[in-house]
């Protein structure tokens, strides 16, 4: 157990480190209640415009349908304009209609481009 604290613990600290890891959270009385990550990633195309990857978006069940998580994706297309990206990109699991219903609604769509995702077992 405690080489996979140190492992959390390394990894946690690469990420505050990394200029381009973004970790939103929205709080309620002190407690984070949603959050994602965006990540800003240095691209050679589109006159060398850097994209961003939003990932985990993660909401509490008590605090779901509130607004919250929406609130986090806005930040994070806030952070995306301030660092001049070209795009936004966002992955889900889920095929439930109301989750990419919420996607869909925040501005993001599943008809531009086709993701491949290869899970690697390590």
């Amino acid at each position: 157990m405690v080489r996979e604290s140190g492992c959390l613990s390394n990894t946690w600290k690469q990420i505050l480190e990394d200029e381009s890891h973004h970790l939103i959270v929205n709080e309620v009385a002190g407690k984070i209640v949603s959050s994602c990550v965006c990540v800003i990633i240095p691209n050679l195309t589109r006159s060398v415009r850097p994209y961003a990857f939003v990932e985990n978006v993660v909401t509490h069940i008590d605090f779901r349908g509130q607004g919250f998580a929406s609130e986090c994706l806005e930040y994070a297309k806030q952070i995306a304009k301030q660092c001049n990206c070209y795009k936004m990109m966002l992955l889900t699991r889920s095929r439930k209609k109301e989750i990419l219903d919420f996607y869909r609604n925040a501005g993001y769509n599943n008809t531009d481009k086709t993701a491949f995702i290869q899970w690697l077992d390590i």
